[in-house]
């Protein structure tokens, strides 16, 4: 063998250790991209909470109950429709969506037994 016949060897290496660079440079620059839809997500979902607070606060003063079955199947309808559209599985869109309204409810009702408790703090 003459060193001719390596080279071919070490320009696989060198090509495979070319290519292990680009690859770590595209997993950061996509990891980037994850990392600022992740911080979009947190805020879009803080916005979210802050009027579903607002109708927490509404139902609660007007009697109204925390859950509105009605309303949140049409919720989870729209929300796998538009997940079919942007196709994503829409499956995951309904467990994310169902998450969501369990803690919204859960919110609600913490509001509604807080504000039953101001009400009879008043009258007593």
């Amino acid at each position: 063998m003459n060193e001719f016949d390596e080279q071919p060897a070490d320009q696989e290496s060198i090509d495979h250790q070319v290519d292990a660079c680009a690859a770590k440079r595209e997993l950061q620059r996509l990891r980037g991209s994850i990392d600022n839809l992740d911080a979009a997500l947190v805020h879009l979902l803080a916005e979210r909470f802050k009027c579903t607070k607002k109708v927490g606060r509404l139902k609660a003063r007007y009697g109204l109950p925390p859950a509105d079955p009605e309303r949140e199947a049409q919720q989870v309808q729209r929300l796998r429709a538009l997940a079919e559209e942007s196709k994503l599985d829409p499956v995951f869109a309904e467990r994310f969506l169902e998450f969501i309204i369990e803690e919204v409810v859960r919110h609600h009702e913490l509001i509604a037994a807080s504000a039953s408790l101001d009400t009879e703090l008043r009258t007593d």
